[in-house]
């Protein structure tokens, strides 16, 4: 009787350890398959991020942000470029603050009711700015050349413009 129980508490035993085996085995290739998905997902991500990181870096080619000559230019006579660029930034801006019909720079004349207004701006260079306009209906692009006089004192001249037609 002795025996018999032993016997029965070792074929137990056994198949409590073949059970533990196949659960563990199971949860470890679960485990590999899961960390196979997710390497896969590391690669495709780090393949996107390198083509965001290429497409970030060619729409940054003409930005002053990225000029290094551009930068130097201003360094060179003495500026200081991190308070300088969002003045150069904020003076065109400033421009929409204007008193009748016509936009200092803009050389349309609104076909709304609202004003002529510029909202957004890159600047290209040291001398150049692009800059994005709309009355709310009608919009279009300008191309601004900037210099800073002896006083320090920014002026914008209009270079080339035009304004997108509206399609029916």
């Amino acid at each position: 009787m002795k025996s018999k129980i032993l016997m029965y508490l070792f074929i137990f035993s056994v198949l409590l350890l073949l059970f533990q085996y196949v659960s563990s085995k199971n949860i470890i290739d679960k485990y590999e398959t899961d960390i196979v998905k997710v390497k896969a997902k590391v690669v495709e991500k780090d393949k996107e991020i390198e083509a965001l990181e290429d497409k970030n870096f060619e729409l940054s080619y003409f930005n002053i942000e990225g000029n290094e000559d551009a930068l130097s230019y201003f360094e060179a006579l003495g500026y200081d470029t991190e308070a300088l660029i969002p003045a150069i930034v904020e003076g065109l801006y400033n421009t929409n603050d204007y008193e009748g019909e016509e936009h200092p720079l803009v050389p349309y004349v609104s076909m709304t009711d609202s004003k002529l207004l510029i909202n957004k701006v890159r600047i290209l260079n040291h001398k150049w700015i692009i800059a994005n306009f709309t009355d709310g209906k009608h919009w279009g692009e300008i191309l601004v050349s900037y210099s800073i006089d002896e006083n320090n004192d920014l002026k914008y001249k209009l270079v080339e413009y035009l304004m997108y037609p509206i399609l029916n």
